[in-house]
């Protein structure tokens, strides 16, 4: 070739290179201002959402408020919400007096006194911020008297509402929903919640307390207990998919300064599809649907990833509390806080989750996790070293006590070679010791601490 050619050929070849480089970034631009349509984006990783989605109905927009989804992201309001209806709190004026509102508030719900900033008491009522945007939207709530004292409306039932009637069934005419966490299956990788050690089966989270849900479930009913699943199946009750965030998603990429190409947007719709959208499906259920007395979360922890094994392992229950000042500063958030304390749901649940605790321990031998004690989003209970308070989606949003079990290891040496096992009758030997299956051991701790605390019923 000569050196006329030469420079002709690398000539169209540096051209060939700029247009191709211009044409990306003026489609970057284009993308970050008009969010893209659902179809344009591909859905991520198809084995993990195809499988589990055969014979799920979209959702069409329009066909229900309650489970539309919202168009664009409020800066205010955690993801998905909507505004809240604070005139709902009228039917709690009177029901709660200022010392034990205030002790909530300060011992419970927040660190360093931050509700102060959000809500303002004197002897009479206390004057709570509606919105983030206006100062001057105030719910005025009125404290209980000597003299005035009203019962808080609910739809739940304390151990001391339900009478005895058979000594051989302890949980006859309790209601309980059993929320086996995450959704597994096909959805895990999805979710994050899988964990693979050498050339092991993949240790799924969803899958592992559904196995563990539907033991337990039986077992309740045989003592006489009415037993509802948020899921039975290894689906999502979540009616939407990943696809139908993705305008969600565009607008809250956007609002954030945060690039809003389609690989973000992807990433971001699967979040909001299986953190937000699925506990708010879920939460749909419990509180206008089942109403039970109370909610077990069932879950398996898990350590940071490493090649190893871990060889420590614990267990802690979550109770509602320890909202972070940004979790305050949401509109439905505050107003979901201010609801679980005129309810009087930590009460009850601190008591039901101390037995829980107890009884769980005596069967596994676990250690207590530890928080660091200067952490902004986690507080003690009762100084029970197993029970602490944090702010998640599932024990914020189902109005009722929430036990919330955070058990074993996943990626824990002992744990590990335990669930691959699978489930068994009876005792092996298993890491020096008899032991029952691991599925086996957490149904009946679960099931020993309820009885043990309602089994003291009047």
């Amino acid at each position: 070739m000569s050196a006329k050619k030469q420079k002709s050929y690398a000539l169209e070849v540096t051209l060939v290179v700029l247009a191709l480089v211009l044409a990306y970034f003026t489609q970057g631009i284009i993308q970050y201002a008009n969010p893209p349509e659902a179809s344009s984006i591909p859905s991520g990783d198809k084995t993990a959402l195809s499988a589990g989605d055969e014979g799920v109905e979209d959702i069409v927009p329009g066909k229900s408020d309650e489970d539309k989804i919202p168009e664009f992201y409020e800066r205010h309001l955690t993801d998905l919400a909507i505004a809240p209806d604070w005139s709902e709190l009228d039917k709690y004026q009177y029901t709660i007096s200022k010392r034990d509102f205030e002790r909530e508030l300060e011992e419970v719900y927040t660190i360093n006194g931050k509700w102060k900033e959000w809500i303002s008491t004197n002897e009479e009522f206390a004057l709570i911020r509606m919105s983030a945007v206006d100062g001057e939207k105030l719910f005025k709530l009125f404290f209980a008297t000597e003299v005035k004292q009203e019962r808080p409306p609910k739809f739940w039932r304390t151990r001391d509402d339900l009478s005895v009637k058979d000594m051989n069934k302890p949980l006859l005419g309790l209601r309980i929903v059993i929320d086996p966490g995450h959704i597994g299956g096909d959805y895990a990788k999805v979710e994050e919640r899988e964990f693979y050690y050498k050339d092991a089966a993949p240790v799924r989270e969803g899958n592992l307390t559904l196995k563990v849900a539907k033991m337990l479930g039986k077992q309740l009913e045989i003592l006489g207990a009415e037993v509802i699943f948020t899921r039975e199946y290894l689906k999502p009750v979540n009616p939407h998919r990943p696809k139908h965030y993705h305008q969600y998603a565009h607008s809250k990429l956007t609002s954030m300064d945060l690039w809003a190409n389609p690989a973000p947007i992807i990433r971001a719709s699967e979040k909001l599809f299986y953190r937000a959208g699925e506990i708010k499906a879920r939460a749909k259920h419990v509180n206008g649907d089942y109403r039970p007395d109370l909610v077990l979360c069932l879950h398996f922890n898990a350590g940071e990833r490493s090649e190893e094994l871990i060889q420590d392992e614990h267990f802690h229950m979550l109770l509602n509390g320890a909202y972070m000042d940004s979790e305050v500063a949401k509109d439905d958030q505050r107003f979901m806080m201010v609801q679980r304390i005129l309810q009087r749901i930590h009460p009850e649940e601190a008591r039901l989750s101390a037995f829980a605790a107890d009884a769980f321990t005596s069967h596994t031998g676990l250690k207590p996790y530890q928080y660091n004690a200067e952490s902004n989003y986690a507080l003690n209970v009762d100084k029970n070293p197993y029970l602490w308070a944090r702010n998640l989606a599932a024990n914020r949003s189902y109005l009722c006590p929430v036990m919330f079990y955070e058990p074993y290891l996943m990626n824990g040496a002992d744990s590990h070679a335990r669930i691959i096992q699978g489930d068994y009758e009876g005792l092996r030997y298993m890491n020096g010791m008899l032991r029952p299956s691991i599925f086996r051991e957490y149904v009946n701790a679960v099931t020993e601490g309820l009885v043990n605390y309602y089994s003291n019923r009047k």
